[in-house]
């Protein structure tokens, strides 16, 4: 399969996108400290690291957990207002950027993004390091390393001084890429959920951001926790994963690399959940590993992330590259070192599957929470993207009706937790309002595609607008995926269908079949008409593709 690029595929930049502040990352003689490697080079965007594309510069912001709180939105849609084109969008790892941040306002930009605690380890401390100025964070106690590291970054970005990151700002930027863990945006609320993932997420990131060595891991390193809930997207390899199961004795994780955890049986579309074999799922960590506590999981992790740094070569980016040269045997002998506890693995979850079927159906509409009383609604923005005053209003719709907060998916859709069920109509009105899908049977709900030409260099279509055209006739039941090149940026899954752009209005029509790529291609150079038109007669013909 085509490798998505960045790491949160939707959206992205062209891979050959130069960033506009923070060019590089430090140079090998610019470390965070003696123990801490080199980060690592990337054209990945981030909060600190606004990388340019078409229509202007890319800042991506990452949400532990996907939650987002009121106050953040506002300063997201305020930011992406006075400094940028206006168009947010949300993402397939749950995270959300700002498209078409301005030349020359990328501080102004940061900082504000810095201040809302929306950059690396958030505490109270870097709203004060902006508000003071860079010049005096050094000599201010009260303010976390972390937030004086992103303070200096900004200073770095102000004065154009990118080829030349000091270390402060380097760990600012290295924490920032590495906050990488997925969770289901129904952690802790999901009746099914078999253990609240929240907790563990945020010691996870916390570990990330703090620890030296991991400022050498790819921004696209990612992991997976899984607390065995039916709202979760398990289709998306992860270099690390771990899966809640019930044992005899209590909630175990069940853990593997380089893939995703196996199921059983799925509900809702193929394409929304169903885990597949991928050139990102290697054969050694396709299958369960082994099992452990829940208390011992981070510092699983944490051997399983050393283990990569002490083996990887410079251009292994990805666990997958490592298990082509060592066998997952090999790499959990290596992790014990690191471990008080035995790891080994154990033959007997060779056969183990995740037993709750996921339905991303779920994140549409409104679903009872584990609490009596209350419910989680979703809706999803046409292709991932909304303007300012939307976010703006969401934001309102939560303070109204919910907690306060949102929940970006990894549906590219956003969910409002802890509704009152008097309230669960007036918030599916308000979401409906807004323009947000909230039925599953909207075709646009089963639509995703790139930036496309509008935003990419790369990009051969215009893949919003075609896909805006194609929803209009999308057969029922059909999920398909459009991209503007054979890179993938959207997916970071296999659709059961792809339409990969072969020129400006055209496209080459694929059909999953197990094999690498898109599949086979059943069909060249098709108009968007005809491409509906041959969807609809593959959909008829073969009803659970």
């Amino acid at each position: 399969m085509p490798q998505p690029c960045p790491p949160d595929g939707m959206l992205g930049p062209s891979r050959d996108a130069k960033p506009v502040s923070v060019l590089n990352q430090a140079s090998p003689s610019t470390v965070v400290s003696d123990a801490a490697a080199t980060p690592r080079p990337s054209a990945c965007p981030g909060l600190l690291r606004i990388v340019a594309a078409r229509d202007g510069g890319i800042c991506r912001i990452k949400l532990p957990g996907g939650e987002l709180s009121a106050a953040q939105a506002r300063a997201i849609a305020d930011v992406s207002a006075r400094h940028a084109a206006g168009v947010i969008e949300l993402t397939n790892r749950a995270n959300v950027q700002v498209r078409g941040v301005k030349r020359g306002e990328e501080a102004a930009l940061i900082a504000a993004l810095v201040a809302a605690g929306l950059g690396p380890m958030p505490s109270a401390g870097a709203a004060k390091a902006v508000a003071i100025g860079p010049a005096d964070v050094a000599d201010t106690m009260a303010v976390s390393a972390v937030d004086r590291a992103a303070a200096n970054a900004v200073e770095t970005v102000s004065s154009k001084l990118p080829d030349a990151l000091d270390a402060s700002a380097a760990m600012a930027i290295a924490a920032d890429d590495v906050r990488n863990v997925m969770i289901s945006p129904a952690a802790g609320r999901d009746p099914c959920s078999l253990f609240d993932t929240r907790p563990l997420c945020a010691e996870l990131l916390a570990t990330l951001q703090s620890e030296p060595r991991f400022a050498a891991l790819s921004p696209k390193f990612a992991l997976l926790l899984d607390g065995g809930e039916r709202l979760a997207r398990v289709d998306h390899p992860h270099d690390v994963w771990l899966a809640a199961s019930q044992e005899a004795d209590g909630v175990r994780f069940v853990f593997g690399l380089a893939g995703c955890p196996p199921a059983s049986a799925w509900a809702g579309s193929p394409a929304q959940n169903e885990c597949i074999t991928t050139d990102e799922s290697h054969a050694n960590g396709a299958v369960p590993l082994a099992a452990i506590l829940p208390s011992q999981a981070p510092a699983l992790v944490r051997a399983l992330l050393l283990t990569f740094l002490d083996l990887a070569a410079a251009d292994a980016t990805r666990m997958r590259h490592l298990l082509a040269v060592h066998s997952a045997d090999a790499l959990l002998h290596h992790a014990q070192r690191y471990l008080d506890f035995p790891l080994t693995r154990n033959a007997a979850l060779a056969g183990w599957h995740r037993r709750t079927p996921a339905d991303a159906g779920l994140r549409l509409g409104a679903h009872a929470q584990r609490v009596p009383g209350t419910w989680h609604a979703g809706g999803q923005p046409p292709l991932g993207r909304l303007d300012a005053n939307t976010l703006d209003a969401l934001a309102a719709l939560s303070q109204q009706h919910g907690n306060g907060t949102l929940r970006v998916t990894p549906w590219q859709s956003v969910l409002l937790p802890d509704i009152a069920t008097h309230a669960v109509p007036a918030v599916l009105s308000g979401l409906a309002a807004l323009g947000l899908a909230c039925d599953p049977a909207q075709a646009i709900t089963r639509l995703i595609a790139c930036a496309g030409s509008s935003g990419c260099a790369k990009s051969l279509a215009d893949t919003k607008a075609d896909a805006l055209r194609l929803a209009a006739r999308l057969a029922a039941g059909v999920d398909a995926h459009l991209s503007g090149c054979p890179r993938s940026c959207a997916a970071a899954h296999c659709a059961p269908y792809t339409l990969l752009a072969a020129a400006p209005g055209l496209y080459d029509l694929y059909r999953r079949d197990g094999r690498p790529g898109f599949g086979l291609c059943v069909a060249r150079q098709l108009t968007i008409d005809q491409a509906a038109d041959m969807l609809e007669r593959l959909a008829r013909s073969n009803p659970d593709a």
